[in-house]
């Protein structure tokens, strides 16, 4: 009983009923309007008619997105057209990608090509064509260049990463920055507060954000100003209102943790037990990260101070931000000896090539698919792929299937415990023209992954937050770390094999044994996939 009243007086509960009843009032003053007034129904119509035309000439989202919003305002004008102007427009105010705009264009100047990426660019080309190409789309369009000399670990697991996690912020002499999609409280993050609150009184810089509506349910409101009060500073990303808006659409589903300048973490680890398995949900948690020790940090640190500088409105002053550099006393952290807290063979050196980027749904130039895709279409011999969710557009699905067809072996590893009931339903209904193209799709059976991975031709992975759905690929603020010829391209590997071995694989007979009920409701889920 005590656990339900909590539930009905949460915050996240409350605010969505105060959405829903302001949603349920404008779209029974729209019918009502209608009902009474023959020529408002007439004009909805025609409305619907043009948006779905401008939509189709003038969008550069994916036509699935555009389908999925399409038929409902043509079906049923007055309530599809007024949902779609609450809730269907993907991007942010004219002002908001301006203000965006500006600010990436000013970090630019300080990622823009020195000696260390014109060297690694020109190794590249050298070697291979097409993956200078892939490495060129990157620095062009996302802003964020290509590295050598980056010292790079694998981790295949939340527990594997987060010892050194504690081990990075125990040692930091000058600032921490985080930026997190999910905060619990909990072991993990009571761990972490600890230091924090540490290094606060040692005269660290520490600055974190979190997104309100991912950890909504876990943290109370204003938990920020908790921090605050501790001497973290710390802001709440697009904070979750009773106030119906499309930035709502938006959030921030970013990892990153950058100590010193010089060391560096992403993946698709939040602060959370469930991702270091200190607690069970949905069986075991399956997830991966990154670390980097070197030049190429510099692009997580001005990646976390653009988006600190887009919430907060703080500037950082150019002698400050230039002191954040990467300076050489990194090499003294890189470790002599491979680690012994993992299964994995990881190399120590600063091998290979190592490119982080990040997505933003400010632009129409959508980052984390086309660098997915770009993996996929120039694969030679393998593909492997894992990913929590497998709700894909036309665009990518073609991309998988030619690629299948045209003999490389693609691989995907889903979650055989889901977290979401109808995004599992979704997922499981891709299956079957994908296995008719040839693709190997497996179910890991310990439980749930939520780990974001490619790996192909043992030269290229990419470890990152970006999904293969549609909120990751359109909606949220993302990143990940490009790889090429570097040693955790092979622990990628690995540990993709490693966990093929624990999973099932799923045939035709799994797809066409479904009840024709459950086929048919996915059928139908499938139609508004790009809009859940």
């Amino acid at each position: 009983m005590k656990k339900t009243l909590e539930k009905i007086f949460s915050r996240i509960f409350l605010v969505s009923i105060a959405i829903l009843l302001q949603i349920l009032w404008i779209c029974g003053a729209m019918f009502i309007l209608s009902w009474y007034y023959k020529a408002i129904s007439i004009v909805f119509l025609v409305l619907s008619v043009i948006m779905v035309f401008r939509n189709l000439i003038k969008w550069d989202y994916n036509p699935s997105y555009v389908l999925a919003w399409s038929v409902p305002m043509l079906v049923f004008p007055v309530f599809g057209l007024t949902i779609y102007f609450l809730f269907g427009r993907a991007s942010l105010t004219r002002n908001k990608r301006r203000k965006y705009a500006e600010i990436q264009k000013k970090y630019s100047k300080y990622l823009s090509e020195g000696i260390n990426n014109r060297q690694a660019y020109e190794e590249v080309l050298a070697e291979d064509v097409s993956v200078a190409r892939q490495t060129d789309y990157i620095t062009k369009w996302a802003g964020y260049p290509l590295w050598k000399d980056t010292y790079n670990k694998y981790y295949e697991s939340g527990e594997a990463m987060f010892p050194d996690m504690l081990k990075e912020l125990r040692k930091a002499k000058h600032f921490i920055f985080m930026e997190f999609f999910i905060i619990n409280t909990g072991v993990m993050w009571d761990s972490v507060l600890e230091i924090l609150e540490q290094k606060v009184k040692e005269g660290v810089d520490v600055r974190l954000t979190y997104d309100d509506v991912g950890s909504i349910s876990y943290l109370p409101a204003h938990y920020y100003k908790v921090l605050q009060a501790k001497g973290i500073k710390c802001a709440a990303f697009n904070p979750y209102r009773p106030v119906m808006s499309v930035i709502m659409n938006n959030r921030n589903h970013r990892k990153i943790l950058v100590v010193d300048g010089h060391t560096a973490f992403t993946g698709g680890i939040n602060l959370a037990d469930e991702y270091i398995n200190a607690i069970v949900r949905f069986g075991y948690w399956k997830d991966t990260g990154i670390m980097l020790k070197g030049p190429a940090v510099w692009s997580f640190t001005c990646m976390f101070l653009s988006m600190w500088e887009y919430i907060t409105g703080v500037e950082t002053p150019e002698e400050e931000l230039l002191k954040m550099r990467p300076q050489e006393d990194y090499k003294e952290e890189i470790p002599e000896s491979p680690g012994e807290d993992t299964k994995l063979d990881r190399s120590t050196g600063a091998d290979g090539y190592v490119q982080p980027y990040c997505d933003s749904p400010l632009t129409k130039e959508y980052i984390g698919e086309n660098v997915y895709r770009n993996i996929i279409s120039r694969a030679k011999h393998y593909c492997y792929i894992i990913t929590p969710y497998l709700i894909i557009g036309n665009e990518m699905m073609t991309t998988i299937c030619i690629a299948a067809k045209s003999g490389v072996d693609i691989r995907v590893i889903t979650p055989e415990i889901p977290d979401k009931p109808t995004i599992y339903m979704l997922t499981q209904s891709y299956y079957e023209r994908l296995i008719k193209a040839g693709v190997k799709v497996y179910q890991f059976t310990p439980g749930f992954i939520h780990a974001k991975s490619f790996v192909c031709d043992d030269e290229i992975a990419t470890v990152g937050s970006i999904n293969l759905d549609f909120r990751s690929l359109y909606m949220h603020f993302e990143c990940g770390c490009w790889m090429y010829k570097t040693d955790s391209v092979m622990d990628v590997k690995r540990d993709f094999l490693a966990t093929q071995d624990q999973s099932r694989e799923i045939t035709l007979e799994f797809c066409k044994d479904k009840p024709l009920l459950k086929r048919a409701a996915a059928a139908f889920l499938r139609l508004f996939a790009p809009v859940l």
